[in-house]
Parts: structure tokens; C-alpha cells; sequence
């Protein structure tokens, strides 16, 4: 992965179309975009309509840029992407990845500090930090094997 188009694009492949679980707390959802995020982000259609191309917008704004992740190598880039996305406390991750002090704050210094980090030693690390948050949360039962299998075909996708 080279850039956010083909972030998104494998981000995709996990998200899939719509979803209304009534056991998932970001409730109704297309592409990954929960229903709130759309309207916060002026969508007022459907979520079933909800265009590829929109979330896609939504997806860079929202979770992309504010993690400045343009500044990462692909693979470090990918994984906080779709961490932010799916849900979690991703920067505390990167930070405990990288061993800087953890503070949740995406910084010149944490910046910094995911740069001068091995991507592969970064992304296992992240991913183990990931995984370890997800198997606490009261939605485990329900959701974790599909967490589980999410974060494995990313470390696939060349995430490790």
C-alpha cells in the first residue's frame, strides 16, 4: 500500500456494504461510515444509498488526516487507518508501539517517534496492542472473532 486510495481499498475489503446489528453499538452502517458520522458529515440520505465515493471523503477527513498518516510509511499508515476507523484508542497504540510516553496526542514528537520505528517491528507491536484492548471490551463475545480475523488478513495485506 502506497497511499490512501489503496488504504481505502483494503480497508473495504473488511468494512464490506451495510450493516444494522442491533448488538453493535455504532448501530446502522455502510461502509464502515456509522449513521452519525455520515450526518456530522452532512449525509442525509439512506445509509443503504450512502456512496462509495462519500464514504471514502468522510473516511480521509475523519480518520486519515487527523492522524496525519501521509507522514507514515504505507504499512504504519494502513494499520492506525483502519484501527481509527473500526474503533479504539489508535494513537495510544502508535505510542506504546513506538515507545514514546502515552499521552493520546498525535504530536511532532509521536510523529517522530512512529518514523524512527521499525514499520514491521511497529505493526506487530500496534497489533498487539489492538487486539489486547478488543479481547476487554463487553462486545468481545460477539464481534471477536470477526476483530480476530480482521487484524490477521492485515497482517496478510503486508501490515507486518
Amino acid at each position: 500500500m502506497s497511499s490512501f486510495d489503496d488504504a481505502f481499498t483494503a480497508l473495504i475489503g473488511n468494512e464490506g456494504g451495510y450493516s444494522n446489528n442491533p448488538r453493535d453499538p455504532g448501530g446502522e452502517t455502510m461502509w464502515g461510515i456509522t449513521a452519525r458520522v455520515a450526518r456530522a458529515n452532512g449525509y442525509a440520505g439512506a445509509m443503504k444509498a450512502l456512496p462509495l465515493q462519500t464514504a471514502k471523503a468522510i473516511a480521509k477527513r475523519e480518520y486519515w488526516d487527523p492522524l496525519c498518516l501521509d507522514q507514515f510509511d504505507a504499512r504504519i499508515a494502513f494499520q492506525m487507518f483502519d484501527a481509527n476507523y473500526n474503533g479504539g484508542p489508535t494513537v495510544r497504540w502508535a505510542q506504546q508501539a513506538s515507545g514514546v510516553p502515552v499521552d493520546g496526542k498525535i504530536s511532532p514528537r509521536t510523529i517522530d517517534a512512529i518514523r524512527a520505528t521499525d514499520p514491521v517491528e511497529f505493526c506487530l507491536r500496534f497489533l498487539a496492542y489492538r487486539l489486547k484492548y478488543l479481547t476487554g471490551l463487553r462486545a468481545w463475545p460477539t464481534f471477536g472473532r470477526g476483530w480476530s480475523g480482521r487484524i490477521a488478513s492485515n497482517m496478510l495485506k503486508g501490515g507486518s
